[in-house]
């Protein structure tokens, strides 16, 4: 029987689905003793695809209420106090957290990624917020470094989602095999003229493999537009795959043979299901992902300018490239369970 309650807050219920699995690890992780709040951009869905109690992320009568009967308030995992997206994120967050400081609740920060801050009040605020924290734990080295010039105590380790249990997606063993995933989001580096080369590089790539093309669009409201236009201009063997589930969308790299994603939790979903990966980074917690597990992949900045060159690179490496052998993946796993225990001992 649940004996105390807790508010979780991240980017959920906003159709991200990196930020989906982020809840769903977080909720594998609790204690069964405990009774998840979530605040979500849509509390409904939340409600019926986890079982769980969920309010409106912004109610603020609500959200009051609930953290008046909870005990604990976590920040769930992601780069929430980041200004780059936007400067109001940082005051969002961290106004939620100070909030539950004020009331005296046990405040945790999972899983964080600290940054890109690049204005002194949000790096002031993050240093408050994180320096208030009963349990802080971060999911890069760069976020580390953060937090150790700050001398605020952490503990580092992978992304949850690495640790995030998957499911086999309905009827993807009934279409045609190889398969390789494309994941892509849109991006001011992003250019049509990229854009362009990357479509002529895929196309050649499918003719020299033969492999299925199957267009992910991780959050199908920023996403799904690209997906269609490299869907439409592809001749056959092509699939535009969406799913809200998290743990049957990271459970499609059980029958990928490689993915090429812009996206982060496309790469660690895909490399924790032991397919092979390429990164197109747009962000420093893709290149850093990327350069932790020794995985190839171009800054999109890099991108190069002829598509024969594209293509070549990753008919090489599908032709010869490896995944991450079972023993980092299992090893990274069970890294990532560092979270878990954090956790639980922050929730007492």
């Amino acid at each position: 029987m649940a004996s105390e309650r807790a508010v979780l807050c991240g980017y959920y219920g906003m159709g991200n689905m990196g930020d989906e699995a982020l809840l769903a690890a977080l909720l594998e992780m609790l204690p069964t003793s405990v009774t998840p709040v979530v605040l979500s951009g849509n509390p409904q869905f939340t409600r019926d695809r986890y079982g769980v109690e969920a309010i409106p992320r912004k109610a603020t009568f609500e959200i009051l209420t609930a953290l008046r009967s909870a005990q604990s308030f976590i920040w769930g995992g992601g780069s929430l106090m980041q200004d780059s997206s936007s400067a109001l994120n940082p005051f969002y967050y961290g106004g939620l957290m100070g909030l539950a400081q004020q009331l005296g609740r046990r405040t945790i920060a999972l899983a964080q990624g600290i940054g890109p801050l690049s204005r002194p009040w949000t790096q002031s605020l993050t240093r408050r917020c994180l320096a208030g924290c009963d349990v802080v734990t971060v999911r890069d080295r760069n976020s580390a470094a953060c937090l150790n010039d700050w001398g605020i105590p952490f503990t580092l380790a992978p992304d949850p989602v690495w640790a995030l249990e998957s499911r086999s997606p309905q009827g993807l063993w009934d279409l045609p095999a190889p398969r390789v995933a494309v994941i892509v989001r849109p991006h001011p580096q992003f250019t049509p003229a990229r854009l362009e080369r990357l479509i002529t590089a895929i196309a050649a790539f499918q003719t020299a493999t033969q492999a299925s093309i199957f267009l992910v669009p991780f959050q199908p409201s920023q996403d799904l537009d690209l997906a269609r236009t490299i869907y439409a201009r592809l001749p056959e063997n092509r699939y535009l795959w969406q799913s809200d589930d998290p743990r049957a969308l990271k459970g499609l790299f059980r029958g990928v043979e490689m993915a090429i994603s812009m996206r982060l939790h496309g790469l660690i979903a895909a490399a924790a299901e032991g397919c092979r990966c390429w990164g197109l980074s747009y962000d420093p917690k893709v290149t850093q992902f990327l350069r932790e597990f020794d995985l190839p992949g171009w800054e999109l900045e890099d991108l190069p300018e002829e598509s024969t060159e594209i293509s070549q690179a990753w008919i090489e490496y599908y032709a010869n490239g490896e995944p991450l052998s079972k023993t980092r993946i299992q090893a990274t796993i069970d890294r990532a369970n560092l979270h878990r225990e954090l956790l639980c001992q922050g929730l007492g």
